[in-house]
Order: C-alpha cells, then sequence, then structure tokens
C-alpha cells in the first residue's frame, strides 16, 4: 500500500467533501480506516490522521509520516 498517497486521498477528501469532513472530525480513526478499508495498529492509524491533520493545516507531509511505517523518508 502506498500510504502516502492514501494519505494524499484522504486530504482530498477532508478539504472537497463537507460530509467526509465531518466524519474526520468526529471520528478520524473510523474515517480514514474506512479510505484504507483496513485496520492498522493504533500508532499507525494515529501516524496517518496526524499527517492529514498536518496537510490540512499546510503541514509536511513526509515530516510527519518519515518512519511511521519503517520506511525512509524519501
Amino acid at each position: 500500500m502506498d500510504i502516502k498517497a492514501k494519505i494524499e486521498e484522504i486530504v482530498n477528501k477532508v478539504k472537497n467533501d463537507k460530509d467526509f469532513a465531518a466524519k474526520f472530525s468526529a471520528d478520524p480513526v473510523k474515517a480514514v480506516e474506512g479510505v484504507l478499508g483496513m485496520d492498522l495498529p493504533d500508532d499507525q492509524i494515529n501516524g496517518v490522521i496526524d499527517a492529514v491533520k498536518a496537510q490540512v493545516a499546510g503541514g509536511d507531509l513526509m515530516e510527519k509520516i518519515g518512519g511511521l511505517f519503517g520506511g525512509k523518508k524519501d
């Protein structure tokens, strides 16, 4: 799974779909897992949520997901 692409997909949904944005705001874990189509361990799902929130706020995606899944930030 290309986690960076999934995070970008979620960011776009948050920015462009008011219903999804409300769902993400109310229950980000369920919203993210719904897009990913799978359950993730808490540390990984929270990392994805933080990365989405950072992107929506204009932050650096790679800084947030750097080593989240054991990979490098390149």
